[in-house]
């Protein structure tokens, strides 16, 4: 069973039962299928098979055997009803909680905000990358709860945005109402194919939404680009899975490179990422959430670390972690395995907490504490 059988299974049938079926899988925050002058573009896209989006590599998202040969209803009620006391901290997170609006524009600066949310500040311009300021991940108010302490910014903490950036369109990703509240703010919206058909619909202004495929360079400044590059996984809010395409990014200013992998599993791409960008200042990797059962399109922990080297990062800060729990590792395990596996690479592994500011090109390791063993065991 996949993660997105199980997790889609469970809302579908939870969701139909208890909030109206049909109408509950209709409301705006499904977001609707590509139409028009947009489903043209994508079409044209040599990703774009048979109505459905494909990874440069074909991989099949799980067989029912990778879960024991439980049947479908007892693997799915064990993932989102199951003992979960390892996959949640026991005391709340201790973040750091930055003010936003009163960094100097003139520094480039991250801030991981849990999860694969992060704020960037590069060449005096301010991005969000995927952000969930709600309290679920999910349609749902009983699925995927956020950490206590995890989820510590608001709307109102965000400055005026340069840039929204949204990698793909599952729920931990693209939060309804995150972005709707988020409209007024926002300059730009950058996307991959298909995913600005939510923001349309949604009231953003089309001529604000700038979504194209793998291998494109948006040249949104005189001083920002933006590439959309490959990652290996999939997309779909509910029914049709891989109607829109996901991606990573990567930010290039006249100072700096950072690249946001995105979710994914591990595969050739990062290589020829790593060759065709000559390396990275920074790199915002996906790191948790992850199963053997659907290993193809999350990396393991080692798997972050050898993509860091095949990207040629010269730090990384690992997100996809310590803010939901979407599979069934411990909460912490994510971090301690990537440090494991960081030792002796040839890069710096950045673990600020939650909310703390990072100056990129700056930070070393040893500028941070490896905060999750003091939870780990409290």
């Amino acid at each position: 069973m996949s993660r997105r059988n199980f997790i889609l299974g469970g809302i579908g049938m939870m969701g139909a039962a208890g909030l109206g079926g049909f109408g509950f899988v209709h409301t705006a925050a499904f977001g609707r299928a590509p139409r028009g002058a947009r489903l043209e573009r994508m079409m044209e896209s040599p990703h774009f098979v048979n109505g459905k989006f494909e990874n440069l590599v074909p991989v099949s998202i799980i067989p029912d055997e990778a879960e024991n040969h439980e049947n479908r209803f007892t693997a799915m009620w064990k993932f989102l009803f199951g003992d979960k006391s390892a996959l949640t901290p026991s005391v709340p997170l201790i973040s750091r909680k930055t003010d936003l609006f009163s960094l100097p524009r003139d520094e480039d600066i991250a801030v991981w905000m849990g999860h694969s949310n992060f704020y960037l500040q590069l060449g005096g311009r301010r991005i969000l990358i995927d952000p969930t300021f709600g309290s679920y991940a999910s349609p749902v108010f009983f699925i995927n709860k956020a950490f206590p302490g995890s989820n510590i910014y608001t709307v109102e903490d965000i400055p005026p945005l340069d840039v929204l950036a949204i990698s793909h369109d599952h729920w931990d990703h693209l939060d309804y109402p995150t972005v709707l509240a988020l409209k007024e703010k926002t300059a730009h919206v950058v996307c991959p194919l298909g995913v600005g058909e939510y923001f349309e619909q949604w009231g953003f202004d089309v001529r604000r939404i700038h979504e194209e495929d793998w291998g494109a360079a948006i040249p949104l400044f005189d001083d920002l680009t933006i590439h959309i590059v490959p990652s290996q996984h999939f997309s779909g809010r509910f029914l049709q899975p891989n109607l829109t395409e996901w991606c990573g990014m990567v930010f290039e200013t006249k100072q700096r490179l950072v690249y946001y992998t995105g979710d994914g599993g591990y595969e050739q791409h990062f290589a020829a990422i790593g060759k065709k960008f000559g390396g990275f200042d920074l790199v915002l990797a996906e790191c948790g959430q992850y199963n053997m059962a659907w290993h193809p399109i999350h990396m393991l922990p080692e798997e972050t670390a050898q993509m860091a080297v095949d990207v040629g990062a010269k730090s990384v800060m690992a997100g996809h972690n310590s803010k939901f729990a979407l599979a069934r590792h411990p909460w912490e395990e994510p971090l301690e395995r990537l440090t494991a596996a960081s030792t002796e690479k040839p890069y710096e592994l950045l673990t600020p907490r939650i909310g703390e500011a990072v100056p990129i090109g700056w930070a070393k390791a040893g500028d941070f504490q490896p905060w999750w063993r003091e939870l780990a065991f409290a």
